[in-house]
Order: C-alpha cells, then structure tokens, then sequence
C-alpha cells in the first residue's frame, strides 16, 4: 500500500466534504492513524493482547493501519472482517499474502466458533447502538477459543457519576460534529457490557481524546504528514468548517472524553 491514498481509494469517496463521517472526512484529508488514544494507546493494546503466536481477527480494519502493526508481532494467522468493500480493497493490499480480509459484518462473521486466540476492534463499538455493540461483543465472545482474549480501543466518557443529561448532551453533540450516532460509554458501562456477554475484563488503560490537537497530529502523523494534513484542510472549505467544528466539539468536552483500552478474557471453561 502506498503511504498516501488518493480520495478514491476511500469508503464513501463519493460523499461531500459536508456529508461524510469525520473519520472518512480525516482520512480523506490525508489522517491514517483514526483512533481516539492515537498509536500510543494502540500500541500498548497490540502488547497487551498477546499477538506472537495467536491466530487473530480484526473487526473493522478500515484503512488497514492497526492490520500491519498486528502482523508486525509475527501472529500465527490474520483475518479482517470489514463490511466496506473499499476498506476490504485497503486492508489487502496491506495484508497482502500474509492473512485474509473478508467482506462481512462484524455482528455475523461467518467465522467458525472458538476459532481465534485473539480478537481486536478499535473506534467501531462506539460507533453502535446499545444492540450493536452487544452483538459485536457476543460475536466476539462465540469466535474467540476458551482464554481467548478481545482487546478494544475506543471512546469512552469520565467519571463514572456523569449524569444521564450529561451523557446525553455530550453524544448529541458528537453525532452532530462527526455526523455519526456515536454512543460512548462510561468505564462501568464497558465492563457491564463485557460482562453480560460473559466476558473477564483483565486490564483497562486509558489516554487524553487529543484527536485532532497539533502534538497528537504530529506524534501520531509525523511532521511531514501533519504538515501536509494542515495544508489540505486549508484548501477545502467545507472539510475546514466540519474539522474545526469537531476540534472545538472535543475540546469543550475534553474533561469529559477519553480514550480507553479493554483487554477482556474469555473463560477457560465455558460454565
């Protein structure tokens, strides 16, 4: 895969600047790293999961960024699942001979039971309603092999005591920034949903939601790419007006929105 993809090559390519969800709006601006806690948070999720060895799935690889730091770690297998044909056609070329991405919904794999040792899903479950993001966790629970272990990276809210009124505020405001019905959780709500699933949560890490802020840019994007980002936000009116629309969205609830880690197991026996 060439470092730069052209507007083309991504999902919805064919939407307006004013119309498309903020992370294929970033993508298409030139972003490759998508995720709330950046490559930081990333990389300590991919150590924590346990990767060498493993046979692992990723729900929703999208551009394929988080696929080449999995195969990075020398896993004994990779499968993508993505639901988009453009990202399908993204994750391959990334993936190349080394594993396979097939076009299905995170929900309904079609991958066979107690198959996998490891299961990954960055910045896709916060995107779900709250029956969504059950039957993605159910899904993962059935494919992962007993011990097996779901690492996600996502959005989270804080503290724990925030109100219904506030959390409903703070999601609103999100829908209407990134034009996506993102639903994120408080800490408790996450390990609620793992455990009703019959999940072990083993670890959680959180980091800053610093997205869109020049040091995260810079450390995620490097200050070729950053720069270059910069530019094209510049140059496109409408993608202009949305990003700094989203930026004074993230910053405003900044106390509010973090990025969180989750390492859940699966029991070893199935009682």
């Amino acid at each position: 895969m060439s470092e730069v993809s052209t507007p083309t090559d991504l999902p919805l390519s064919g939407r307006k600047d004013e119309d498309m969800p903020g992370h294929w709006l970033l993508a298409r601006m030139g972003k490759r790293v998508l995720r709330p806690g950046g490559l930081e948070l990333t990389r300590h999720m991919l150590a924590d999961a346990g990767l060498t060895g493993s046979d692992v799935v990723e729900l929703a690889p999208g551009l394929g960024k988080t696929a080449a730091a999995v195969l990075a770690a020398d896993p004994k297998s990779y499968i993508g699942v993505e639901s988009d044909p453009a990202a399908v056609a993204l994750t391959e070329k990334v993936v190349g001979h080394r594993g396979t991405v097939i076009e299905a919904d995170a929900a309904k794999t079609g991958l066979a039971g107690a198959s996998s040792d490891v299961v990954i899903g960055e910045a896709m479950l916060t995107m779900q309603s709250e029956r969504g993001k059950d039957a993605i966790i159910g899904e993962a629970f059935r494919v992962l092999r007993p011990g097996g272990r779901y690492a996600i990276h996502e959005l989270a809210l804080e503290p724990d005591t925030l109100t219904d009124e506030q959390k409903t505020e703070i999601r609103q405001a999100l829908a209407r920034s990134i034009k996506v019905n993102a639903r994120p959780l408080t800490e408790a709500e996450w390990r609620e949903r793992f455990a009703a699933a019959g999940f072990e949560v083993e670890q959680v890490r959180f980091a800053k939601m610093a997205l869109l802020e020049p040091r995260r840019m810079i450390a995620d994007e490097g200050p070729l790419r950053a720069l270059k980002i910069a530019g094209n936000v510049l140059t496109h009116p409408d993608a202009r007006r949305r990003i700094v629309g989203m930026r004074k969205v993230f910053r405003k609830y900044r106390r509010e929105l973090a990025a969180i880690e989750i390492i859940a197991r699966k029991p070893a026996t199935d009682e």
